[in-house]
């Protein structure tokens, strides 16, 4: 007997479960490896590029590249062209939340309806600028809030945003390395 095709949140339950399996039995095929190129325009505007990544045992192109741009706002001495960094890691945070929670309850079979998210942080310049060695240089706190509009209870539906790439990356660590070369 056929699978019957379920269809949670937008998500195909059933494929989603298949390529679970696929990777289950060839974990070589879950190792990813995502790229961005940046490019420094004035002051604090930048541009990243998005074309490719490795996924699957090989490199994938997007359909067309994808642009973002960062800057300041005017109070921090930029043209505020687009979110800051801070901004961006808000958004990605969010973002992968997010996904994260949708695609989760969907193979648990919790219909999400409706969802909407706030996420604040608060950050102290005096470490970014290096006034004082005292305050931390990045965020000392991240609050995020979802309404959903759900037949799943709210910490099942908290349990399956907790999958998210993006915030066990900023709440556990990841090794990074910084090279600089000049010309």
């Amino acid at each position: 007997m056929a699978e019957q095709e379920t269809t949670i949140n937008g998500v195909d339950t059933n494929l989603l479960k298949e390529k679970a399996q696929i990777l289950k039995e060839n974990p070589e095929l879950a190792q990813c490896r995502f790229k961005v190129t940046n490019q420094w325009d004035n002051c604090g505007h930048n541009e990243t590029t998005i074309k490719e990544f490795h996924a699957v045992g090989e490199d994938i192109q997007h359909e067309a590249p994808f642009t973002l741009e960062a800057d300041e706002p005017p109070v921090l001495l930029g043209s505020d062209s687009g979110p800051n960094p801070v901004e961006h890691l808000l958004n990605a945070l969010v973002s992968c939340l997010t996904t994260s929670m949708v695609y989760h309850a969907a193979v648990q079979g919790i219909q999400i309806d409706e969802l909407e998210s706030t996420v604040e942080g608060e950050l102290d310049l005096r470490g970014f600028m290096g006034i004082s060695s005292d305050v931390p240089k990045g965020y000392k706190n991240i609050k995020v809030s979802f309404r959903a509009k759900s037949d799943g209870h709210p910490k099942k539906l908290r349990a399956c945003a907790l999958y998210s790439p993006v915030f066990n990356t900023i709440t556990q660590g990841a090794d990074i390395e910084v090279d600089v070369e000049t010309t």
